[in-house]
């Protein structure tokens, strides 16, 4: 492990939380923005997923006067800056390799958002901040309020963060260090169990035609907004069945081809660190049959492989699920809980510490390419000159006029 990342990583996170604002400050008022159009859902027509952040929104605008898509701008912005500050503090003073850099800057990781500003500041933003935060929790109890209280706030966000539990739990297994599943069930899931109420309840409850209505004349008469998109589509996609049959059209060979690279590619790393990996506390629940960390991370991927037959947003989910990877690697790693095989690593490891070479890899490896938003979409190129030069175009058309 050559040196921190502190110096690298706050320049970088700087660069993409400028960019980021400036994208956000851009798009906020575009009619049809897909962010938007997820962020202005509310509880005006009763109960309904996702409709918590909007709600607060409205309150913001009522309060302060302002219009709503402002209100939504500024609560964009101060939880964009949590999430960049959170990884900062996260990755701060970690010893890495060349493989470990590479794994951070992956463009499925930080960088993709903001490549795809479609996707910029989307809810799971605030998921990632909330499993942050909740890995900074050292004492027990503290962990099972937070849990409690806070895991259903998240499932009024964005409920398919249920699919990612499965990190919350084994990461209480290790840190706890628990053998049985009888440790388990007493000390761990029952701190779930509100989730999962407030899921069924989710699911048992749709918004019916008639709220979603009342939702979307509010939204007219007192903000000129139309419920399009994310918000309309909690009428058309309402059910579970909906969920699924919405996607059947889209699949073909190409996309699974497409995307089984992707992930091959973009999670290369981190497999290949996961894969000369294995937690060092022995005789640990769910570990002591593996002689690696690649396949336990696969196992807690698998119930991800619901959320893409759901959605078609497949860019999105490759990269909410590349994070919850590579902090729960990270997390273990930190704090003491891996064994690394470095001489395993080595014929990778004395590739990359040519400094020409690196470099070369670390280009077209971290800035050259970055998966689209939706199932449909191509493989985007050179995302790190394609980001400063759409901020230049913009400025220059709508400011300098040049």
């Amino acid at each position: 492990m050559k040196k921190n990342i502190n110096s690298f990583l706050s320049i970088y996170l700087l660069i993409l939380f400028s960019f980021s604002v400036f994208f956000l400050n851009e798009k906020h008022v575009v009619e049809n923005d897909s962010t938007i159009s997820e962020w202005i859902i509310n509880y005006a027509g009763g109960f309904t997923k996702r409709g918590i952040i909007g709600q607060i929104n409205v309150y913001l605008s009522y309060l302060f006067k302002i219009n709503l898509r402002d209100s939504i701008l500024i609560l964009q912005i101060l939880i964009l800056l949590t999430y960049f500050l959170s990884l900062y503090f996260f990755f701060k003073n970690i010893k890495i390799n060349k493989l470990m850099m590479l794994s951070i800057f992956t463009p499925i990781f930080i960088l993709y958002p903001v490549a795809e500003i479609e996707v910029l500041a989307r809810k799971e933003i605030f998921i990632f901040c909330i499993f942050l935060a909740y890995l900074t929790i050292e004492q027990y109890k503290f962990k099972i309020i937070y849990k409690i209280f806070l895991l259903p706030l998240a499932i009024l966000i964005w409920e398919p963060v249920i699919f990612f539990f499965p990190f919350w739990i084994v990461l209480d297994i290790v840190n706890h260090k628990l053998s049985n599943f009888r440790e388990i069930n007493y000390r761990i899931l029952p701190s779930f169990l509100p989730s999962l109420f407030v899921v069924l309840y989710i699911v048992a409850n749709p918004i019916s035609l008639d709220n979603h209505q009342i939702l979307s004349e509010f939204l007219k008469n007192e903000f000129n907004e139309i419920c399009y998109m994310s918000c309309a589509l909690l009428k058309s996609k309402s059910t579970i069945y909906q969920q699924f049959h919405g996607n059947f059209h889209k699949y073909s060979f190409e996309v699974f081809l497409r995307y089984f690279l992707i992930i091959l590619i973009g999670f290369g790393p981190l497999f290949i660190l996961s894969f000369n990996s294995k937690i060092n506390v022995k005789n640990l629940f769910f570990f002591r049959s593996f002689n690696n960390l690649l396949l336990p991370i696969l196992l807690l991927l698998s119930p991800v492989i619901i959320l893409f037959a759901m959605g078609y947003d497949w860019g999105r989910w490759v990269n909410i699920s590349y994070f919850f990877s590579i902090v729960f690697y990270f997390y273990l790693y930190k704090n003491n809980f891996l064994e690394i095989n470095i001489l395993a690593l080595n014929k990778v490891l004395n590739i990359l510490n040519n400094k020409k070479i690196f470099f070369i890899i670390f280009v077209f490896f971290c800035l050259g390419w970055n998966p689209k938003t939706v199932i449909s979409g191509d493989v985007a190129s050179f995302p790190g000159y394609r980001i400063p030069y759409k901020t230049f175009k913009i400025i220059n058309f709508k400011y300098l006029n040049f």
